[in-house]
């Protein structure tokens, strides 16, 4: 839903400064009383100054997806008040990168003002950040799981994810860090998805051509080879994909439930023709409206919020890794579009072929790149 004018809270917070480090931002309506959207995420070991400006971008890019031309940003940081709005110079190296990034989000909008508030004022977004650092408490906790997994002897060792290095970042991103890789492989082919029927929750099978399409995907994912983990949407076509890749890579698979497909509800198995001739004003509403859900379904923001959260746990418990993710249509398309931080339309323009493969790169200073969409050219 677009919103032209909205009101942007973010803040950030290290329990040390430097040190486990987090941000939150909410964006509200003009009439600061609806909470369109709220971000939180544990961003590692950092400075107050780095978190509060990851939050200040986090905010900005959602009001970004939310359609919104007018933007009022209210933060308790005196010094990215400052800075953003020009009247302090940006000196720290590690928040330049940030503030270029903050300006090139300012830049897309009509007009953006910022104000100091209280922190008392500022109550919803530290909350969101304090959060966010109680996320990386329970990361801690689960890396140090899979640390003692490495080295005890009741373990095999090649059970566990190894932090392979990736590529350093496209000069002209400005992201810094090793990012966490993300292979993004659509399942193969089903019935449903020949017949062109919206296939969700439902569980067909692979086809023959599905298994071969897996196959295919698995022989070139080994050739790439540096893979720590496969995880995969739990249903059984994506799973079946992913075994075939794990089979291939000789690495471990976790299922993950936030990857499975969009519930499309009272939709499911209909076509695109047959859905919009059952529930025609509603069908039309949907395909321009991500927060407005299939009938007994969920919408798309729904999906996104659940993606994101996958997302934000990979980077955290695979710093530096290369990952292969085996799901469907929309959480991948939901994946790039966090990459690339554009708004929703690209859910409703962007194609993706069975079995293809897109890539999408998640930095620890929250910058991101794609640097491959619906790649077939293995099949």
């Amino acid at each position: 839903m677009t919103e032209r004018e909205v009101i942007v809270e973010a803040d950030g917070g290290s329990r040390g400064n430097p040190g486990p480090a987090g941000y939150g931002a909410a964006v509200y309506a003009a009439d600061h009383v609806r909470v369109l959207a709220e971000r939180r995420e544990f961003i590692g070991i950092a400075t107050n100054n780095v978190a509060e400006y990851r939050g200040l971008i986090a905010g900005l890019e959602a009001a970004a997806e939310l359609g919104a031309q007018v933007v009022a940003v209210r933060m308790d940081s005196k010094l990215v008040v400052e800075q953003m709005s020009g009247r302090w110079k940006v000196k720290h190296e590690a928040m330049i990168p940030l503030a270029d990034r903050a300006r090139r989000l300012v830049a897309g909008f009509e007009r953006v003002s910022f104000t100091w508030i209280p922190r008392n004022q500022n109550s919803h977004a530290d909350r969101l950040a304090n959060e966010a650092m109680d996320d990386g408490t329970l990361l801690d906790e689960v890396r140090t799981a899979r640390e003692t997994a490495t080295t005890s002897p009741s373990v095999p060792v090649d059970q566990a994810p190894s932090a392979v290095a990736a590529q350093p970042a496209p000069g002209w991103t400005g992201a810094t860090g090793r990012p966490t890789r993300l292979l993004l492989l659509r399942h193969g082919q089903t019935e449903l998805s020949v017949q062109r029927r919206y296939s969700g929750r439902g569980n067909p099978p692979l086809t023959e051509l599905g298994r071969e399409q897996a196959a295919r995907a698995a022989k070139m994912l080994a050739a790439k080879g540096d893979i720590a983990a496969v995880l995969t949407s739990p249903l059984s076509r994506a799973r079946d994909t992913a075994d075939a890749a794990a089979g291939a890579l000789d690495a471990p698979v976790t299922v993950l439930d936030g990857l499975i497909e969009t519930d499309f509800g009272d939709w499911e198995g209909l076509t695109f023709r047959e859905a919009a001739e059952r529930d025609p004003e509603l069908h039309a509403r949907w395909l321009g409206d991500p927060s407005l859900p299939a009938p007994g379904g969920e919408s798309f923001d729904q999906v996104r919020a659940r993606v994101d959260a996958v997302r934000r746990d990979l980077v955290g418990l695979y710093p530096g890794a290369n990952l292969v993710l085996v799901s469907h249509v929309t959480p991948i398309k939901t994946l790039l579009q966090l990459a690339l931080g554009v708004g929703p339309s690209l859910l409703y323009r962007l194609h993706l072929d069975l079995a293809s493969l897109s890539i999408a790169e998640f930095y620890p200073d929250g910058g991101s790149s794609v640097r491959l969409v619906n790649d077939t050219s293995y099949l």
